[in-house]
């Protein structure tokens, strides 16, 4: 079943095996955070210097998220910029703006955009829609406030890994459904199904860095019941109708639980005649974007979702 994997992969799986330790689940919620917090940057790219990089309070009904804004270099706002409104993974229950930090340092840096980084309400605390509603609501005041952050509301792109791949997509129909453009979704390895019975889900079900106990962890935490797990918010390829949705760029790893998954949803999109690349690295498992500081192929992939955003932007 390791046959084809990338030989820094394997190297990093091994050391995952002999450092041992409790799962996920079985640390909870809490600990899990301040675990993933600690470990999440050990493999990542060194941070790239910006113009500003600061934290915003956001004001939304009832709440107050963090979100961190990227500006890689000094513009005058006569001369707005592109921006891409970013969602960091973690299963809805782990991720924060500082774990995605430095990948979205490369991002603002090397496509010249401007980043927004959503500190979304996480579960178990908050289940299922609160997430997509972070979202959906965060997609809505950077449109409103595009002027006062110097970005070009005709230039809007949404992006994520993992579950704030789920997020980014979910924020792509709704965009379409109220009539905001988007020129891009920037998804990597993204969830799209709210059912683990892909053949992918089987097959790499232990021993590639997202274990099947792990994923059942994170879905349990946020969805309040089954009937959540067929709602396109956390299941988009359950929508009927993707027709008209922005144009993609998807990032598929080839031993990824979620990869027949990812697999299946652009099957559909170009099924919906939707604008689609995909770029799948046959030797990566899930998260391999955050590993570039040791593994090459991740560095290759940065440069594909650059070359993606750059493209989207007219900015290539």
């Amino acid at each position: 079943m390791t046959a084809g994997l990338d030989p820094r992969v394997a190297q990093l799986l091994a050391w995952v095996e002999r450092a041992g330790g409790p799962s996920y689940p079985a640390m909870g919620a809490a600990a899990a955070r301040a675990h993933y917090e600690r470990v999440a940057t050990t493999l990542d790219i060194a941070p790239a210097e910006l113009a500003t990089v600061e934290d915003l309070a956001v004001a939304l009904p009832g709440r107050t998220l963090r979100v961190r804004h990227y500006v890689p270099r000094e513009h005058g706002w006569a001369e707005p910029m592109p921006a891409l409104l970013f969602f960091h993974g973690g299963g809805f229950t782990i991720g924060s703006v500082d774990t995605h930090d430095r990948i979205c340092r490369m991002l603002a840096r090397q496509a010249d955009c401007v980043v927004l980084s959503v500190d979304y309400r996480l579960a178990p605390e908050h289940r299922f829609p609160a997430a997509a509603d972070d979202a959906f609501e965060m997609l809505d005041w950077v449109r409103r406030e595009s002027g006062a952050l110097g970005i070009d509301p005709a230039r809007l792109a949404v992006g994520g890994d993992s579950a704030g791949g789920t997020l980014a997509t979910a924020s792509a129909i709704h965009a379409r459904d109220r009539g905001w453009p988007l020129v891009l979704q920037l998804l990597i390895y993204p969830g799209v199904s709210g059912r683990q019975t892909s053949a992918s889900h089987h097959d790499f079900a232990r021993g590639f860095l997202l274990d099947v106990d792990v994923v059942s962890w994170f879905f349990a935490n946020y969805v309040r019941d089954d009937l959540d797990r067929d709602d396109w918010r956390f299941s988009p390829i359950s929508h009927p109708d993707l027709r008209g949705v922005a144009p993609v760029w998807m990032a598929i790893a080839g031993f990824d639980p979620l990869r027949d998954d990812d697999r299946a949803y652009a099957a559909r999109l170009r099924e919906a005649g939707v604008a689609l690349a995909v770029d799948e690295y046959p030797g990566m498992v899930h998260a391999f974007f955050q590993h570039g500081g040791f593994v090459p192929t991740a560095r290759r992939a940065h440069a594909d979702a650059v070359g993606a955003l750059r493209r989207a932007f007219g900015t290539a």
